[in-house]
């Protein structure tokens, strides 16, 4: 396997300011470069982009994994444990609604993580995970 490098993530959000304030304050994404239009974040050591886009009307689609509904698409990024339960205990003192409540999903199988999902001030779905033991992260059986 080659070695891992930073990936470019550039998602749509209707309200620049709230969803530059959740970024930045609330996740502590440290902000880069930016124009009235975009802003750049460092994202958990990956660069996203916010880009202003006029509100849709689009809904939600989930598919079901773990006996959940998993909102499709989303992005995320993987943690420590111990980062991801800092995260979702800030989180949970924010108030933050979450689609699925912090977890730990595949229990006792290949690939067990915690794991939780949100909505950005836009309505992007996030998803936050972590593993024990990070060798599972593609596990297969």
């Amino acid at each position: 396997m080659s070695e891992l490098r930073p990936f470019h993530l550039a998602i749509p959000v209707h309200n620049l300011e709230a969803c530059r304030s959740f970024y930045r304050d609330l996740l502590g994404c440290k902000e880069g470069r930016s124009s009235d239009h975009w802003v750049d974040f460092d994202f958990y050591g990956h660069q996203l982009v916010i880009h202003y886009k006029e509100k849709s009307a689009d809904d939600l689609h989930t598919n079901a994994v773990d006996g959940k509904a998993v909102p499709v698409p989303h992005f995320g990024v993987v943690l420590t444990l111990e980062d991801f339960e800092a995260l979702a205990a800030r989180l949970q003192a924010e108030a933050i609604e979450f689609i699925i409540e912090p977890y730990v999903r595949f229990k006792g199988e290949p690939g067990e993580q915690a794991t939780m999902f949100f909505l950005d001030p836009a309505g992007n779905a996030l998803e936050f995970k972590a593993f024990k033991d990070l060798s599972q992260l593609f596990a297969i059986d």
